[in-house]
């Protein structure tokens, strides 16, 4: 029987986009504390850690962010270990997300002038307190416009968790779409759910950026 497209339907995306943005916040956050480690790996003063973090952000870099979630989710099922989708999807979101912000976060932390560094060896600071009391403020000030560019991108990745079964605002519009046979009704109303989210989010990236290239 083919159902039409109402308000019960409309709420269900509603519902889903709900989760969405929680997926989304949840992978920003944890990426976030992910790559700030990674960052200062790859900025540390001894090769070994540079390396392995080097190796850790080519391999996220490297392979497509669903075939990480189809090992994290599939792989992880085989060591006999249960992990939900939502699990499943959190860690993979996450990985995906501190390998691409930890290399956002290195270059900025290398765009801060020289001469702050100097400054602070001259005032006596060690490594780590240069790097926390000096070097990360203003790096992270300078990366906020292309951090947020990757969170826009964060958010429509998230489409992928469709593919594994986790009912976000992607997988509700594919259930609705097979029950009402109307895809592009339902599938514009997805559209114009992530547009009303990642626009604004890109227009205020823009705008961060054009201020700090003003300020330089």
């Amino acid at each position: 029987m083919i159902r039409s497209f109402g308000l019960d339907e409309f709420l269900f995306l509603l519902q889903s986009f709900g989760w969405t943005l929680v997926l989304s916040g949840i992978a920003f956050a944890c990426g976030a504390v992910g790559g700030l480690a990674i960052a200062l790996l790859r900025t540390a003063p001894y090769a070994p850690l540079r390396s392995l973090a080097a190796a850790y952000i080519i391999v996220f870099q490297g392979t497509p962010l669903l075939m990480q979630l189809f090992v994290i989710y599939y792989g992880v099922a085989l060591l006999a270990i249960d992990v939900n989708a939502w699990v499943a999807l959190s860690i993979g979101l996450m990985l995906h997300a501190s390998a691409y912000l930890g290399e956002i976060w290195r270059g900025v932390i290398f765009a801060v002038p020289k001469g702050q560094e100097e400054a602070a060896k001259a005032l006596g600071l060690k490594y780590w307190n240069r790097t926390f009391y000096v070097i990360l403020p203003q790096a992270l000030r300078m990366a906020l416009p292309s951090t947020v560019g990757f969170l826009v991108q964060l958010i429509k990745g998230t489409s992928l968790a469709a593919i594994i079964g986790f009912t976000e605002v992607t997988r509700a519009g594919q259930i609705i779409s097979n029950a009402t046979y109307q895809p592009m009704l339902v599938f514009g109303i997805v559209g114009a759910l992530y547009f009303a989210l990642c626009w604004p989010l890109s227009l205020f990236s823009e705008r961060l950026e054009k201020r700090f290239a003003a300020a330089r």
